[in-house]
């Protein structure tokens, strides 16, 4: 008999980032964290990508001109999930009121809106 999913204990960081991504993503948490094991296992796996190289890259210890295109993909997916994660905590217009300064943004159509202060 098997289970379609069993009790894990993860990390609390390895929970909040994956909280994070879920929100820009649309994913649940478990769905969040399934789908980066899913990417992990296929990278582990794969011949063509080598996971120290992608690794040593991401921590900033590699050349990114060096990778393999499979292994530069895969390293521009991650700095895409980990900008999205570090946009999806700003808030710019509670530290703009908080500062008692207002701003401008373009609204859905383009149009740029000034938001007051306060």
């Amino acid at each position: 008999m098997s289970r379609s999913s069993q009790p894990t204990r993860l990390p609390a960081d390895v929970y909040e980032s994956a909280s994070v991504a879920a929100r820009v993503t649309s994913r649940t948490v478990p769905q969040q964290i399934a789908h980066w094991a899913r990417i992990g296992r296929e990278l582990e796996m794969s011949p063509q990508v080598s996971h120290r190289d992608v690794a040593r890259v991401l921590a900033g210890t590699g050349s990114y001109d060096e990778l393999s295109g499979q292994e530069q993909a895969v390293v521009r997916q991650e700095w895409a999930d980990r900008m999205a994660a570090l946009r999806s905590t700003l808030d710019y217009a509670s530290a703009f009121s908080a500062g008692g300064e207002s701003y401008s943004e373009l609204d859905e159509d383009g149009n740029v809106v000034i938001r007051s202060a306060g």
